[in-house]
């Protein structure tokens, strides 16, 4: 890579994205569908935000046993997680209502969270979902020191354990992304080596207010409640949770034994246009689960969000037909393991390859 210049891509050899655009198009209008998430998105919505509130309140007042409260700290974490997958993730990719304010708020339930989705919108939408796996790019393949995912890293020794300890190294995920990252990428105002567009006022009040918020609610008010001790054990079990969950269902789109990471040529381009691109660098999972499908925000369909990012997810299985006839017909891979399991595995083999 050229001096912190991203990449650029390739010009289309052939009709392939343009017949797939055509095609999708066509899907909505011919079933006069609109691409966003609409009245189940909501519903699902609903129920999550008051599940959470309900655990969250039972988490903190509710006097049980030492058993139940671990219990409630991991239905915590996973709750936090599905908010993210379904709430966040569309409302930030502006499909989660065709409504922008809607749109605004469900972003913002990563605020309330802990972490900021300013950033995340920096981060993910544009440069994961623009230079998805390119490594010295892509910010989702630099996991620190401990794990080696960037082929253009340094390894190290332990690297070759890395697909026996990587789920520790999952589980700290979040801790690391709201106590830590999102302050480095305010300060310096970068994600790797691509620049943040700068905080406006608003934004930089937002940022500040949600931390600070964030620490009350979870942090200050639960050390007042349950003490220090209970609190602070209560409290990793839940980040662990979320930690883990989140990495380990974005890892199962890009990190598996058939995605590559392409390296830019000397004139700092990627040999591929960038759908192809995306087909090469991104997996599917469980796509006959309506339950998994349904709970991960249409996450395991992740060869059509990476192409269309602005379709609701609740739309995804219908299309994925639509994009497997189209690289068929064009002779590029579609990527997909039949279960979340076999992603796991082949996310296990990965590792282990990359560690050696």
């Amino acid at each position: 890579m050229h001096s912190n210049v991203p990449p650029k891509f390739s010009s289309p050899k052939d009709n392939f994205a343009q017949e797939l655009r055509k095609q999708i198009n066509q899907y909505f209008q011919s079933n006069n569908l609109s691409r966003f998430g609409g009245k189940k998105i909501l519903i699902k919505a609903g129920l999550l935000i008051l599940f959470f509130g309900v655990n969250y309140g039972l988490w903190l007042f509710l006097d049980s046993t030492m058993w139940l409260k671990i219990f409630l700290s991991i239905s915590l974490g996973i709750l936090t997680a599905l908010i993210g997958f379904n709430i966040m993730h569309d409302g930030a990719h502006q499909s989660f209502s065709k409504n922008k304010t809607i749109n605004e708020i469900a972003g913002y339930s990563l605020n309330f969270l802990g972490a900021n989705v300013f950033l995340w919108k920096t981060k993910h939408n544009i440069v994961h979902h623009t230079y998805t796996n390119i490594p010295e790019v892509d910010d989702d393949i630099e996991a620190g020191i401990f794990m080696y995912l960037n082929p253009s890293n340094k390894k190290y020794k332990l690297h070759r354990f890395q697909h026996l300890y990587f789920p520790f190294v999952y589980a700290m995920l979040y801790l690391y992304w709201v106590f830590y990252a999102d302050y480095k990428k305010y300060l310096s105002k970068r994600v790797g080596v691509v620049k943040i567009q700068d905080f406006s006022k608003k934004e930089k009040i937002i940022f500040w207010i949600s931390k600070s918020f964030h620490l009350i609610i979870f942090v200050i008010l639960p050390i007042i409640i349950l003490g220090f001790n209970q609190w602070i054990l209560l409290f990793l079990i839940y980040t662990f949770t979320a930690g883990l969950v989140l990495s380990i269902v974005f890892q199962l789109a890009h990190i598996v034994e058939e995605t590559t990471f392409p390296i830019p040529n000397e004139k700092n381009n990627i040999e591929d246009e960038w759908m192809k691109h995306q087909l090469k660098t991104t997996a599917n999972f469980a796509m006959n689960s309506k339950v998994l499908s349904y709970l991960l925000g249409g996450l395991n369909y992740q060869i059509e969000h990476h192409l269309f990012p602005t379709i609701s997810h609740i739309h995804y299985p219908n299309i994925s037909n639509i994009v497997q006839q189209v690289c068929k017909h064009y002779n590029i891979p579609y990527y997909t393991h039949p279960t979340m399991m076999a992603a796991v595995r082949s996310h296990y083999y990965k590792l282990k390859e990359l560690g050696r």
